[in-house]
């Protein structure tokens, strides 16, 4: 079994007794986290994916450690300016390791009970003032679709013989 969390906006795939490496959290060492952005649940065959969570999955996890990543280090140059600047910095993070993966029963239960027992929500009737509005706005202006006479140009002349000898 293992799921997508979502985690300080990261995501990660854990399983349970994963050990991982995210970003800081101000708990101390030996304290439970728990995960409630979960957006995929996969259990053998079965997958389960929420919108954009899955409501009542829960990671739970324990803060093993805080440390800082390797140092990443900055180099900035613009060459024949003199400029040259070196810096860089080390990330913190902590180090959590996965106690369980849990979807709750009872939401589950609720949500499958509300399905079966609900009847299909019935269409609400349009007044027959909006209906009226509504038709009169799909119906085409007058006139439209009629071609103009031709008027007293020649090239309208021309065009106006054409039809006649068909």
């Amino acid at each position: 079994m293992y799921a997508v969390v979502d985690i300080k906006g990261f995501q990660y795939k854990l399983e349970k007794g994963d050990i991982l490496r995210v970003p800081k959290f101000d708990l101390e060492v030996g304290k439970k986290v728990k995960f409630s952005e979960v957006l995929l649940i996969a259990d053998g065959e079965k997958v389960s994916v929420g919108k954009p969570y899955i409501e009542g999955a829960v990671v739970e996890a324990t803060i093993t450690d805080h440390d800082k990543y390797d140092k990443i280090i900055v180099f900035k140059k613009k060459r024949r300016k003199d400029y040259s600047v070196k810096r860089g910095h080390r990330q913190e993070f902590s180090e959590i390791s996965v106690d369980r993966i849990k979807i709750s029963a009872s939401r589950k239960s609720k949500k499958a009970a509300e399905e079966t027992s609900e009847p299909a929500k019935e269409v609400p009737e349009i007044p027959d003032i909006l209906e009226a509005a509504v038709t009169s706005e799909t119906q085409e202006a007058p006139g439209a679709g009629v071609t103009p006479e031709p008027s007293g140009t020649p090239e309208a002349a021309a065009l106006s013989e054409g039809s006649e000898k068909k």
